[in-house]
């Protein structure tokens, strides 16, 4: 299958070579690994163009990086590699994993003018030769090597293994790397911890040593109730004591398992973790057998050896009992694998594009849900033409939305009142409707500062809230509805958290967390802010002239 120029490209974040290692790291693999298998098993490896942009990223370094940091001289402490099933990452961790054992992974300065890297000064009799442009960061081999590829089992980490192995035995690293095993390869520097090795949650006597790089496969199943998390954990530790670095690589997670993947790498808000992810236009919708094919395009557009006629055999056989399993494994997409309420993918779609900005004093109505400590706390807003959006507090840097875990384990609740006043000063506030569990002080100081624009609704009486939740549902899945969002990504992870629970008969429902540790929250607050937004429609606060809304480009009436 060659790339189709009518098939979408990811919207990549592209590295300029002055910027980071990748693409000579690339370059080395290139020239010293082998495919390891198929028909064209024993001729050069050459990294797909994901493999490269991948590469490229994780081996940012940070221009103030000094020779002989290890992993401080590089922006991302680690990276994973999320894609669909059969795009090539096992033998693209595989490779990567001898990058990091025998190729010059580690920063070694930037170059002035002239300098170039020979593999013959480094044990590799190959003759390659790389020469590098005025300013781009070079590289060097690490001395003494320790690499863990980890997994859940052992069978898991056999497909990388089992790609390790001819890379090196058939190819040029055999000059380098002369002896390959079944449970460790020795690095040639004779140094009895200097080596490759398998880990697992079975065997993990080694788990907890001193490594130079970790490679965990299928992050996505690592999860609290398997140990796997802890298990990740330990790997951190111990990279730590070695300036090392993680590299994951997984199929999309399901967000109903609370997967180290989702929550401490996905979600994690940290600065230096690259997630590099991809999914197909939102648009496509992979129940539809034409619409799926488009979808398999745009995965598989850089594997060549993938013959989508088989992706989709197998992809309609799991979806007959596991429809979400077939969307994540090869849709590349993060679909719960329970009952989901509404699907990611259709709220992602009422996205406002161009972006809507509210002008001041425009009429809005507001919903919240609050908590103490385990759960988030939230505004949500939304004009009377049906715009919804995370409202901003604090001369608009701070936008109001609470992670008890970013405020010492509270919710800080002098901040929250600050939000609320800003709220009403910036805008003209026509109805809130506020969930009172635990804010029942508040919401009577509310009342008695704002006045009967505070409305208290509970999210707890059974069946005014399925009315909620079902006209606010058919709302966003109706495309001639008009609804449009900010597109916020917290709100758009608290959405795809929800799943339906029944209640009672007639086919009404809850939602609930699809896990303990799946935030929905802020869908609480937005489902109060649309039906409080219907409740003043209705009572006639639309009655106005004009509602002026300023987009990044151009100014509308509407």
């Amino acid at each position: 299958m060659q790339a189709d120029r009518a098939i979408p490209r990811p919207n990549y974040s592209i590295p300029h070579p002055a910027t980071t290692m990748g693409y000579f790291l690339a370059d080395w693999l290139a020239n010293h690994a082998v495919v390891p298998d198929g028909d064209l098993s024993g001729e050069m490896f050459e990294p797909t163009i994901d493999h490269k942009i991948f590469l490229a990223n994780h081996y940012i370094v940070r221009r103030d990086a000094q020779r002989g940091e290890l992993a401080s001289a590089f922006r991302y402490r680690r990276s994973a590699w999320v894609a669909a099933q059969k795009v090539g990452k096992s033998p693209g961790i595989a490779g990567h994993a001898l990058i990091e054992f025998v190729g010059p992974s580690q920063f070694d300065g930037f170059a002035a003018g002239g300098e170039d890297y020979q593999c013959s000064a480094h044990r590799c009799p190959c003759g390659w030769e790389y020469e590098f442009m005025p300013g781009e960061p070079m590289g060097r081999p690490r001395a003494t090597p320790r690499i863990q590829l980890a997994a859940v089992v052992e069978d898991q980490v056999e497909n990388t293994w089992g790609a390790l192995i001819p890379m090196i035995d058939f190819g040029p690293l055999a000059n380098v790397i002369p002896k390959t095993g079944e449970e460790f390869i020795r690095h040639p520097n004779g140094n009895r911890d200097s080596l490759i090795e398998i880990v697992t949650s079975k065997a993990d006597s080694k788990l907890g040593a001193r490594i130079s790089a970790a490679f965990p496969d299928e992050t996505g199943l690592y999860t609290d109730s398997n140990k796997m998390r802890k298990f990740n954990r330990t790997l951190l530790r111990g990279l730590g004591g070695m300036g090392g670095r993680m590299v994951e690589s997984s199929n999309p997670p399901d967000p109903a398992e609370s997967s180290w993947l989702q929550k401490d790498t996905m979600e994690s808000g940290l600065d230096d973790v690259y997630v590099h992810h991809f999914p197909p236009p939102k648009h496509l919708d992979f129940e539809k057998p034409a619409e799926r094919m488009q979808i398999f395009r745009y995965n598989y557009q850089f594997s060549p050896w993938v013959d989508l006629r088989d992706i989709e055999k197998t992809a309609v056989d799991l979806m007959r009992e596991h429809p979400g399993e077939a969307e994540r494994f090869y849709g590349n997409r993060i679909v719960s694998g329970t009952a989901h309420w509404i699907k990611q993918t259709v709220w992602d779609l009422r996205a406002a594009e161009p972006r809507i900005e509210v002008r001041p004093r425009t009429k809005i109505c507001l919903g919240f849900d609050g908590s103490e400590t385990n759960d988030w706390t939230g505004f949500r807003a939304e004009t009377l033409d049906f715009h919804q959006f995370t409202p901003r507090y604090h001369g608009g840097t701070r936008a109001t939305i609470w992670d008890p875990r970013r405020w010492d384990g509270r919710i800080p609740r002098l901040e929250v009142d600050a939000a609320l006043a800003d709220i009403l000063s910036e805008y003209d506030v026509v109805r809130a409707y506020f969930d009172p569990f635990g804010y029942r002080t508040e919401l009577a100081e509310w009342s008695a500062k704002y006045g009967d624009v505070i409305v208290e609704f509970a999210t707890n009486r059974l069946g005014q809230m399925w009315e909620a939740l079902e006209a606010f549902k058919t709302t966003v899945i109706d495309p001639e509805s008009g609804f449009t969002h900010d597109g916020d990504p917290t709100v758009s992870i608290h959405i795809r958290n929800a799943v339906e629970s029944a209640v009672g008969g007639f086919g009404k429902y809850y939602i609930k967390k699809a896990s303990e540790d799946q935030k929905i929250d802020l869908t609480m607050s937005s489902v109060l802010a649309h039906t409080a937004t219907l409740d003043a429609v209705k009572s006639g606060a639309k009655n106005t002239k004009k509602t002026t809304l300023y987009t990044g480009t151009s100014t509308k009436w509407r």
